[in-house]
């Protein structure tokens, strides 16, 4: 996203539903049934800033939650609202807030094959995984230097599952990119705590028409090119039967989340450049410890 003056952000906000293993005897509002958790990020690029901030809460009398009547996902004061295919989101902590305007450029693609991305071998070790890969964005920024007045797109993903990573998976890198011809590429690689990369990583290519096209394993390759620490923020992404071969670079190489109630991982904005140029979004768990919600 831009403001009027040129100056590039990138923002992510994600919410969390964990279902318990419970009973449902207790009729308190405060009894411990489904844990939600969300966090908040806000990169300014070329001021070479990051913040991030979570929020874990419980339902309770209404402190978070998820409507589908609503048509509304909250937790506190932040929230996702949508009407038809439209979408707000509103975020308020202390060094940022944002309110965007989202709708659809391209419509929702299916992840996966038949319905369903598979992650590993085995029973319930899949999700099902929707995504809306391009949305315009009109929106402002809210930080210490001002507010900004921004346009721009964004990509919207929701998944659900009831397993998470299998016994021998360490973590995933995750890739998102909006290129400019009109294409978008989903790509993810599961790494094995042997160092090889699971055959069931796989990826998406969306054609300027908004059909997808799913990607096997052997169909891509990612290669790391540069680290900071012990994340790489720098890939090289072939896919050779769609003759796209670009470099994926982190905005900014610190964009690490630092969570307090949840597992340590990087995730921001990067660029694209090559046959192609874009932006899109980099997702790297696993490289400081386990990962589960």
């Amino acid at each position: 996203m831009v403001d009027a003056h040129g100056k590039r952000f990138g923002f992510e906000l994600v919410f969390f539903r964990q279902g318990q293993n419970r009973s449902d005897d207790n009729p308190s509002v405060w009894a411990v049934k489904d844990l939600y958790l969300a966090h908040a990020a806000l990169t300014d690029i070329d001021g070479k800033r990051f913040w991030y901030a979570e929020r874990p809460n419980r339902e309770g009398p209404g402190i978070a939650g998820a409507s589908f009547s609503a048509q509304r996902v909250w937790n506190g004061n932040w929230q996702a609202n949508w009407n038809g295919n439209a979408q707000t989101l509103d975020v308020v902590t202390g060094p940022f807030r944002f309110h965007f305007d989202l709708k659809p450029v391209k419509p929702f693609v299916i992840q996966g094959e038949n319905g369903l991305s598979q992650k590993a071998e085995g029973r319930g070790r899949a999700s099902y995984y929707v995504s809306f890969p391009r949305l315009s964005v009109i929106g402002k920024i809210t930080t210490a230097d001002g507010v900004h007045q921004v346009t721009g797109l964004a990509w919207m993903d929701h998944e659900w599952f009831t397993e998470q990573l299998a016994g021998d998976q360490t973590g995933w890198d995750w890739f998102s990119a909006q290129l400019d011809n009109d294409t978008e590429l989903m790509l993810f690689e599961l790494r094995k705590k042997d160092g090889s990369i699971d055959a069931y990583s796989s990826g998406t290519f969306i054609d300027a028409a908004g059909r997808a096209h799913h990607l096997k394993r052997d169909e891509f390759t990612l290669e790391p090119l540069a680290r900071w620490g012990k994340y790489p923020v720098a890939w090289r992404i072939r896919v050779p039967s769609l003759k796209i071969d670009v470099r994926c670079k982190a905005a900014l190489e610190d964009q690490e989340l630092r969570a307090k109630d949840g597992p340590r991982y990087w995730e921001g904005a990067v660029t694209y450049e090559g046959s192609n140029r874009g932006v899109g979004y980099l997702e790297m768990t696993g490289y400081s410890g386990p990962v589960r919600f």
